[in-house]
């Protein structure tokens, strides 16, 4: 019987990509995901996000294959993905050809529940995933990206919301990237939420700043119908809530989630070796495991603050740190009050580091942050001021349509270059996301392949020789 309060458990997915860079391998998942499967969860988070592209740069794993043999494993619970948009999972618009055939071999491979979202919160780009979506028989999941300026209160969130409800969303999440959003805001935010739009609610947010169980709690008073959490092993600093407290604290009450604690203990029992072993090949960096009150303070995300002190490691430049942390609000509000979530938060984050260390602003401009100011990521929240746009692009063009209407059809071309490496129709769109990386990753399975079919023939010859 599925409890009052849906739980989302991320480990397979945003609380490994929070904690050690998206490295947990297929082989330390399947062995738990039959008994995970048992626990009752509303879904598993375990595709999408940064999964894809750290499978085939750094796991040599085909993250297809990663989907297919969960699904084999996990037969009664839903399978979640995160999806940018119109980006897909790269950094970039995609044409909708490429968007579209994504969404249906996600789905086909074994994806129940998309949450799509938008860095910039454009609706637009979240239109024609979800119109896939629905035709494909899976759950469209529209996610606000939250985040914190004089632009971005209650109605504006409504109104989003509404909007995506009229799209066609099955249910919002409110996605707290940065863990900025405090109980009692959240309580008035769910209230609000379940009072404008008839489908359900999700709420998602990081621990980095410390307040992430009490942000739930009050969210859950508020109504809110599904929360993300992690296992306790990969909970807390930078990834989610842990669930087993949770589901204790819940038990019993009008909210209980009637999920089987006894379960759960084993399932963090699987996972604690693996941790330890994470952190004993450094890929858990003990930085990441605590609160950063920062968070608060700045508004800034736990890993745009950790970027930006590398960028300034580099530079010889780290006397510069609350220099930058100073410009980071001014060069947000420059363009127009961006939620900081990728790619927003990289480009922000640079131009502060670009204006600080060179002495003039906006003297050297990222390509990224251009293209951004000429429309081709999307609508700002507010226009951006003459004067800036001058200094950014000069007299280029700014785009006011939909950036995707720019792109033409890709998928054709796409298959023809590399139609002597593919092995399915999958390998197709690895390749547009990551042209060079799935390339090289095709290429070393295609050499695999090779060694494994010349033993074998070379072996059958000793055997059977002509």
């Amino acid at each position: 019987m599925k409890g009052k309060l849906g739980i989302t458990e991320t480990v397979f997915r945003d609380a490994h990509q929070s904690l050690l860079a998206t490295r947990m391998k297929t082989e330390d998942m399947l062995p738990i995901a039959a008994k995970m499967d048992e626990a009752g969860y509303h879904s598993l988070e375990m595709w999408g996000g940064a999964t894809f592209d750290a499978c085939l740069r750094f796991l040599n794993e085909d993250p297809w294959a990663r989907l297919r043999s969960i699904r084999k494993e996990v037969k009664k619970t839903k399978l979640q993905m995160l999806l940018r948009g119109q980006n897909l999972l790269g950094y970039k618009h995609y044409a909708d050809d490429v968007v579209s055939e994504f969404v249906k071999k996600s789905i086909y491979n074994g994806i129940d529940i998309i949450r799509i979202f938008d860095a910039l919160n454009d609706i637009r780009n979240l239109e024609t995933a979800v119109k896939v979506t629905n035709q494909e028989g899976g759950h469209a999941q529209c996610a606000i990206s939250y985040t914190i300026s004089p632009i971005h209160n209650l109605d504006y969130y409504v109104k989003k919301a509404r909007e995506m409800e009229e799209i066609g969303a099955h249910s919002i999440c409110i996605k707290d990237m940065s863990g900025i959003l405090t109980p009692y805001v959240a309580f008035d935010l769910v209230k609000k939420l379940k009072a404008a739009v008839k489908i359900p609610i999700q709420l998602h947010t990081h621990y980095s700043s410390g307040i992430a169980s009490m942000t739930y709690l009050k969210a859950i008073e508020a109504g809110v119908d599904v929360v993300d959490t992690a296992i306790s092993p990969l909970a807390l600093g930078t990834s989610q809530p842990p669930t087993e407290p949770l589901v204790a604290a819940l038990k019993d009450t009008p909210y209980d989630t009637n999920i089987n604690l006894e379960l759960l203990s084993n399932i963090a029992d699987y996972f604690r070796p693996l941790r330890d072993k994470y952190l004993n090949e450094g890929l858990i960096d003990p930085k990441v495991l605590g609160v950063d009150a920062n968070t608060l303070i700045y508004q800034v995300p736990g890993g745009m603050l950790s970027n930006l002190i590398s960028q300034l490691k580099q530079q010889n430049k780290l006397d510069k740190f609350e220099e930058v942390l100073a410009e980071v609000p001014k060069v947000r509000e420059d363009l127009g009050y961006p939620p900081l979530v990728t790619p927003m938060s990289q480009m922000v984050g640079t131009q502060a580091v670009f204006n600080v260390i060179i002495g003039e602003r906006y003297k050297m401009v990222p390509k990224e942050v251009k293209d951004y100011v000429a429309g081709l990521y999307g609508e700002t929240t507010i226009p951006i001021k003459q004067e800036i746009k001058q200094k950014i692009v000069g007299d280029r063009q700014v785009i006011t349509g939909r950036p995707a209407d720019l792109i033409k059809p890709q998928l054709e071309i796409l298959k023809a270059e590399i139609k002597e490496y593919l092995e399915q129709e999958e390998d197709v769109l690895s390749y547009a996301l990551f042209p060079q990386v799935a390339m090289n990753f095709f290429k070393e399975r295609w050499s695999e392949k090779y060694k494994i079919e010349s033993t074998l023939y070379n072996e059958k010859e000793k055997t059977h020789p002509v």
